[in-house]
Order: C-alpha cells, then structure tokens, then sequence
C-alpha cells in the first residue's frame, strides 16, 4: 500500500491512470519495478490498483479502480474487451492494433496483429514482469501461429529493461503479407520500423482516394510508401516517395513491384528537407504532396524547436503546390496540440502569401482508441488542405 500526498487525487479521480514519484509520500524500500500497488489518499481512503517502478519519474501506472486480482483471468478479460471493440469496428481488416495500452485498461502493452501473426510490445517493467500471462491471453484470444516481442522501444531502457527481438510462439512465416485497401503488403514483423507498420494511419490513407485521380504526388516520410502507393493505385500519373531509411526505400521499391505500380511509383532515399528545398529550387510543382513526419517533439520543452522544423517542412510544401493542389500533412507528437499544428499551417501559408483551406481531419484510427481523461493518447492529428 502507497499513499498519495495530499491533494494529489484529483487527478486519478478525474480518469488519469499516471501516478508520478512527487505526487506520493513514499514507497517501501524494497520495492521493486513492477511490484503491484494499492493507491490510497493522505486519508487512508483506496483509489485503485496499479504496478510501481520505483526507479522512473512516472511512478505508477493504475490496473484497476478496485481491489481486483492481477491474475491470468485479468488479462484474459481485457484483451477479450479489447478484441471486442476491433471486432465490431475493423470488418474484414486484417492488420490493426488490439490493445492499445491505457486506452485497452492495459498500460504499457501493445498488441498488434497482422493477420495471423501478432507483435506484442512489453514497454514497462509491470507489464514485462506479467508477460506469460500475457502471452498465455493473447494465445487463447486471437489464435495466432505467430508471436513476436517488438520490444527495442527506447522506453523499456528508461524502465531498466533491455531491448530485444524475438520470436516467442511459433515462427514468422516467408514474406507475411497482409491486404491494405487492395494493396498487397509485405510486413517485416521483426526489423520494420514500430511493430511493422504504422496501423495509427490506415483510417486516413481514404482521404487521398479523390485527390490522386490525374496527380503528380509527391509522398514526404514515406517508409514502406502505403501513401504513395495507394495514390497511385487511385490513378496518380506519378508519384516520388522519399525516406532517410535504405532499408524502408527497399520495401517500398519491393510493394511497387509486388502491386504492379513500378510505372507510375519511384521511391529514393534523402533527407526530406534537403529534397524540398531542391525541388523548390527546381521550380517543380506538384498536384499532391504528403507529409507524414515521425514525432519532432518528444518533450513539452522542445515544442518550439519542433514547431519549427514543421513550419518549415510544411512551408516549402506549399511552395511546390500547383493552385488547387492538396497537401496531406500529419503530427504524431502528442506534445503538440491539435491548436498549435493548425497555428503552425497558418502561418506557413501567411509566409509563402497562399491561400490555404482546411477541406478534412483525420486522427489515429479507431484501433487506437482516446482514453478520456489522458489527453496524451490523442497524438495523431491528420490536415487535408487545398492550396489556392
């Protein structure tokens, strides 16, 4: 049993599952990461369960609002629960997320499936503690042939974990592929960036459908290309896509190959703010461009630093758009809020003297779903503007 200071309740009473070290009175001194909780007020009173590291700033993560066993058939239920949720939402989709941490009431998991194989990631030392019971859940809910641990998140270090990657159930089969809005996708389930795809954007890529009929595209970031391809699988002339990633640029030029889209698709290696500014130096212009960055801000004090790295990607973006073209431009930095990205475009249009609608919005997909009451599981924000 831990106590709050006083006051500090107000918080977890509100629905935030994050305890930090200043908030509490203490701990026992031989506590260890992982070891599991009850929460009570300066008061006595009981708040929830949850595990504790005591070695990290973020020092417990709540389980449970009542006194209620941490045990296989903990697990078992919510993951069933959040099964549940994906089942009635994603139809015939075969690649999404099924639990999405505090969201799924499972702070610190990540489950992913692509078909029949799943990637777990164990991000905190609570959860790595639990992981055959977890993997014991998973077994039993989703029937897999396939488990891989994807858990090379720099998260576990801050943790006191180590990072690895492993195949822990069955083996990963040639070329696992998964469809993607009629796209055949190839998911390298051990070595692809995340747990192999970026699943948070695939409500999104619809958005582009009516925009690539007759394009010139040009796809910013584009790892594996899903943008760029599916542009131009909705009848995109050309499409460029860029990434600093080899190993990514591969997979793409590969996906091309596989859908029969190497006429139209050409995928390159660079830095994408060196290659706007070339082609803006070039005067090229194009009908579609998609920005969809990784995170430029990973703490509250670099907003700033990472406003301006967006600014300027998203201005020169504008400077290559034909009058009526459309930019797609995304933030995955849950930092940054929605307020402030559509600040930051306004005032990148002011700048390049355009005329800039905001025609549709997108966020992370509903695999990924909002815990109300943690603001910080609402990250992805997603801009469809016309350039006029």
């Amino acid at each position: 049993t831990i106590r709050l200071r006083p006051g500090e309740q107000d918080r977890l009473l509100a629905g935030h599952p994050w305890i930090y070290q200043n908030e509490l009175e203490g701990w026992p001194p031989d506590a260890a990461p992982g070891d599991l909780v009850d929460l009570h007020d300066s008061q006595g009173h009981f708040l929830g369960r949850g595990y504790l590291n005591p070695r990290t700033t973020l020092a417990v993560r709540v389980l449970a609002r009542g006194r209620v066993p941490v045990d296989q058939e903990f697990f078992l239920a919510r993951i069933r629960q959040a099964m549940a949720l994906r089942e009635r939402f994603m139809g015939d989709r075969v690649a999404y997320r099924v639990v999405h941490g505090e969201a799924d009431g499972l702070p610190g998991l990540v489950v992913d499936r692509y078909d029949d194989a799943v990637a777990i990631q164990l991000l905190t030392a609570g959860m790595d503690r639990r992981r055959e019971l977890i993997l014991t859940a998973v077994e039993e809910v989703l029937r897999p042939r396939t488990i891989v641990a994807r858990n090379d998140s720099p998260m576990r270090e801050r943790e006191g974990l180590p990072r690895e990657r492993a195949v822990l159930r069955g083996q990963i089969p040639p070329d696992p592929t998964v469809t993607i809005y009629g796209l055949d996708v190839v998911v390298d389930l051990l070595e692809g960036q995340k747990t192999g795809l970026f699943l948070d954007q695939i409500d999104n890529y619809p958005l582009i459908e009516r925009m690539a009929g007759g394009a010139e595209v040009l796809d910013c970031f584009c790892y594996v290309g899903l943008w760029g391809l599916l542009a131009a699988r909705s009848g995109a002339t050309r499409v460029t896509g860029i990434d600093q990633s080899p190993a990514a640029i591969k997979q793409a030029t590969a996906l091309a190959e596989r859908n029969g889209l190497t006429d139209r698709c050409a995928f390159r290696v660079g830095n994408v703010f060196d290659e706007l500014r070339e082609h803006d130096r070039r005067r090229e212009a194009f009908d579609l461009v998609i920005l969809d960055p990784p995170a430029f801000v990973k703490a509250h004090n670099r907003i700033p630093e990472a406003l301006a790295g967006y600014k300027e990607i998203n201005l020169r973006a504008m400077r290559l758009l034909r009058p009526g073209a459309f930019l797609v431009t995304c933030s995955c930095s849950y930092h940054l809020s929605a307020e402030q990205f559509l600040r930051m475009l306004w005032d990148a249009a002011r700048d390049v003297r355009r005329t800039v609608r905001l025609v549709a919005r997108g966020q992370q997909g509903r695999d990924h779903p909002v815990l109300l009451g943690l603001p910080e599981s609402e990250y992805l924000k997603c801009c469809v503007l016309q350039v006029l």
